[in-house]
């Protein structure tokens, strides 16, 4: 079994076009997340999978792997996909889809993923921490996570689950149980990313625009490993990079 990152990165997007390519303390920030999984100790090879031939010459500047990938791809994990049966991965093979907006990912943080492949019948994984403040509750942008008693995902929601009806302040939500907030870092055994991307949009993923719960829906388990919370913000918007700049500067 072997473990490859995939970090799907596309030029085009709403809020911020060219995205990948974003100086990001004097560095591409495909460059600094490229860099960031070449440090995970389990991974074999880190690929970008991009569908733009600006972000793929840039990979090659800097001396990295690159595949172009289908312009007509709805999501990360269907680029995932392309790249897999291209480089003709196995199907007990594990691909780590490593987000592209994430210029300070812990590369601890994918070896823990990986972990999470320890069973053979695991399919598929992913990451969570412990809400903290009572903000990332109440924020959309924040995706919750419930689990159950085998660390498996029983839901993914952008609302404030579960809700406490009998607790009226957020704060003594925090203190009677863990809320937890997703990372957007996922595993997939090969045989089962070839068969995700095969399923239709369900209704769950439609109404809170979280692919994953197509996969709950269609019977999948996501094994979830709970880790230390992220420090650094993601890239959605240019005032994003403001921000963590921000944060660089004072060490948060």
């Amino acid at each position: 079994m072997m473990f490859v990152a995939i970090i799907p990165a596309r030029y085009a997007s709403t809020r911020f076009p060219g995205k990948p390519l974003a100086d990001i303390n004097g560095m591409s920030m495909i460059e600094r997340v490229y860099n960031r999984a070449k440090e995970a100790k389990s991974i074999s090879r880190v690929i970008v999978a991009t569908d733009d031939e600006r972000i793929a010459d840039c990979v090659k500047k800097f001396g990295g792997e690159v595949i172009i990938t289908d312009v007509s791809h709805q999501s990360g994990t269907d680029r995932c996909a392309e790249v897999a049966q291209k480089i003709g991965l196995k199907n007990d093979d594990i691909v780590i889809n490593v987000q592209g907006d994430e210029p300070y990912i812990d590369a601890a943080h994918i070896d823990e993923l990986t972990k999470c492949f320890q069973n053979e019948k695991d399919e598929l994984a992913s990451l969570v921490s412990i809400i903290k403040n009572e903000e990332d509750i109440e924020n959309p942008n924040v995706v919750k996570a419930i689990l159950n008693k085998n660390n498996e995902a029983i839901y993914f929601s952008r609302a404030a689950i579960p809700h406490n009806r009998n607790a009226e302040l957020l704060s003594e939500w925090l203190k009677q149980g863990n809320y937890y907030k997703h990372i957007g870092i996922y595993g997939y055994k090969v045989s089962t990313l070839l068969s995700i991307t095969q399923l239709k949009k369900s209704f769950l993923e439609l109404t809170e625009s979280l692919e994953q719960l197509r996969w709950i829906e269609n019977g999948y388990k996501i094994k979830v490993k709970v880790v230390p919370s992220t420090t650094y913000t993601a890239i959605d918007s240019p005032a994003d990079i403001e921000l963590l700049l921000k944060q660089l500067r004072e060490g948060i």
